[in-house]
């Protein structure tokens, strides 16, 4: 428990905000890209099913 108390404490370096920041901003371009991805994944196997039959 004393670690994570020093850790806390601790103000060298990136603070946990700017942690929970910088992870927001990550996950938010992964799951745009991801549903974008998607999406036009969804598409193209639609052409392709709709093409072959």
């Amino acid at each position: 428990m004393h670690h994570l108390y020093k850790l806390w404490r601790d103000d060298q370096g990136q603070d946990i905000a700017e942690y929970a920041v910088m992870l927001a901003v990550i996950l938010v371009i992964v799951v745009g890209t991801i549903r974008l991805i998607g999406s036009n994944a969804n598409n193209v196997f639609s052409n392709v099913a709709s093409s072959i039959q």
